[in-house]
């Protein structure tokens, strides 16, 4: 049968097209069918499980870690799991740890959207196909947010400050520039009539350092998760500024305006998930398969979604690898745009 799709793109400008497009490409890849019990049942782990971060402790990276270790740990045939932080070279110290052990079905990495930009920009030397991506898990949106002590009251007023002069805010965040993080501030940019290469930008190691320099005031504004943000924002540590979701949240972040109800058009999610190295065989794809698709089943899980402003969209091996293919052609056209690839 034969499935035809007319899409009707509300913005006919290009960076629209390729937000939409990202948006739709997301929605439509849901949860795969969990996977054969005779295929997983062919592999297990030989040892304890090692999820390798690519940040420090405190990022947004290393909290996705430690909340699928407590699921992961209590699977029928994990022997253990701990955690590997190896934070450094924008992520490529960790996915170059993970090369060193191709076929190896007990390493796993943390993936996001940084795995794509990092090659697009050409700051890694490794790209999505040097991994075998297992799942995409969550989507998270973006968040600005500046000190308690901060002038800056909304990000109406940010925008106003760009305006006049593009370099009197300085910009923090981690783990690489071109991620996540980074095309939210050139979407800012952009949406002030200003040359996102004409910000000033400072990127952090990892989440936790960057954070803790915001709050010092070593920096006027911090852009990253909306998990990392609810956090400090219930120590009454910060004020988040706006938010890069279509429209407001719920739970903890139900009052924070979005970027776009100020008149930003600034609205972009990334995703969070697992790949593990190189070379993995059925047998092994498959047990992480059906691992992780217990791990989204849980009672618990929804909680986790909530205290973490994750939303779930769970997709199997098969389906994120097709979903990588698209969105890196989508982002490589979308990073030119925005004038954040290849910033110095």
């Amino acid at each position: 049968m034969m499935v035809c799709w007319f899409l009707t793109v509300p913005d006919p400008s290009p960076l629209s097209r390729h937000l939409y497009l990202v948006t739709l490409i997301s929605s439509l890849l849901v949860a795969a069918a969990p996977a054969s019990p005779a295929a997983a049942q062919g592999w297990k782990p030989p040892r304890p499980v090692e999820l390798i971060v690519g940040s420090g402790a405190g990022g947004a990276a290393d909290r996705q870690a430690r909340v699928v270790q407590k699921y992961l740990q209590t699977f029928p045939g994990i022997p253990g799991v701990v955690i590997n932080n190896r934070p450094g070279g924008a992520g490529n110290l960790a996915y170059a740890y993970l090369a060193q052990h191709p076929g190896e079905g007990q390493y796993l990495i943390t993936m996001s959207t940084n795995l794509l930009t990092n090659q697009i920009a050409g700051t890694s030397p490794l790209g999505y196909q040097d991994v075998t991506p297992l799942n995409i898990l969550v989507r998270e949106y973006v968040t600005v947010w500046v000190r308690n002590e901060s002038p800056i009251g909304s990000a109406r007023e940010l925008g106003a400050m760009l305006k006049k002069n593009p370099a009197s805010v300085s910009f923090a965040f981690a783990t690489a520039r071109g991620n996540q993080n980074h095309i939210v501030i050139g979407m800012i940019a952009k949406a002030v009539g200003v040359d996102p290469r004409a910000l000033k930008i400072v990127v952090y190691a990892s989440g936790g350092q960057g954070m803790i320099a915001a709050i010092g005031g070593h920096v006027d504004v911090w852009v990253g998760t909306a998990g990392s943000a609810q956090q400090h924002q219930q120590a009454g540590t910060i004020r988040i500024l706006g938010i890069s979701a279509g429209q407001r949240q719920g739970g903890r972040l139900a009052a924070v305006p979005t970027l776009r109800e100020q008149g930003i058009a600034a609205e972009y999610f990334a995703w969070r998930g697992f790949a593990g190295p190189k070379g993995l065989t059925a047998a092994q794809t498959a047990f992480w398969d059906q691992a992780f698709a217990k791990v989204v089943e849980a009672d618990e899980w929804k909680k986790e979604l909530d205290d973490n402003a994750w939303a779930d969209v769970f997709t199997g091996a098969a389906e994120t690898r097709r979903h990588l293919d698209a969105e890196y052609a989508l982002l490589r056209n979308m990073l030119g745009e925005l004038g954040v690839v290849g910033t110095k």
